[in-house]
C-alpha cells in the first residue's frame, strides 16, 4: 500500500501552520490562570511517565468531542476563552491536535516543543499521576 502522505508529512505540515511554545516560554505559561496544559496522552503513559503539575487530561482519540459545544461530550473548561497548550510524548500528536483544533476555531491553542519528554528530562515539573487528576 503507497501512501500520498506519511506521518511526517502531516506532522511537518501541521508544524508549519500552528504555533510551538519552546520549554522555557511554556514552563513560565505553567501558573498562569488563564493558561491550561492538555495532556492528550494515553492514561497508561500518564501512569508510566507521569505528568505535568494541574494538566487537564483529554485523550486524543476524545479530543474533539471535548472541546465541540455541540457534543454530547462537551467540557466546558474549552468553552472558557484560555490559552491551551497542547503535549504528547514527543510532540508529533500534539502538532496534529493543535492543528485540528485551530482548523474547529478553538483560539489560542499551541503545543509544547518536544512534549513531555523534553520536559521531564529538562528537569521541569512533573507530578505522579491519580485517578483524582483534574480531567
Amino acid at each position: 500500500m503507497a501512501l500520498t502522505r506519511g506521518y511526517r508529512q502531516l506532522v511537518d505540515d501541521a508544524q508549519a501552520r500552528i504555533r510551538t511554545l519552546t520549554l522555557a516560554e511554556a514552563a513560565e505559561r505553567l501558573a498562569d490562570a488563564d493558561t491550561v496544559f492538555v495532556d492528550i496522552r494515553d492514561v497508561r503513559e500518564l501512569q508510566r511517565e507521569g505528568r505535568i503539575p494541574d494538566a487537564l487530561h483529554a485523550p486524543r482519540g476524545m479530543l474533539e468531542f471535548w472541546v465541540d459545544p455541540d457534543s454530547p461530550y462537551f467540557k466546558p473548561v474549552f468553552g472558557s476563552g484560555k490559552t491551551f497548550v497542547l503535549f504528547c510524548q514527543s510532540g508529533w500528536r500534539s502538532s496534529l491536535a493543535t492543528a485540528t483544533l485551530q482548523d474547529m476555531g478553538l483560539a489560542p491553542v499551541c503545543h509544547i516543543d518536544g512534549g513531555f519528554a523534553a520536559w521531564k528530562a529538562a528537569g521541569l515539573p512533573v507530578a505522579a499521576y491519580s485517578r483524582s487528576s483534574r480531567a
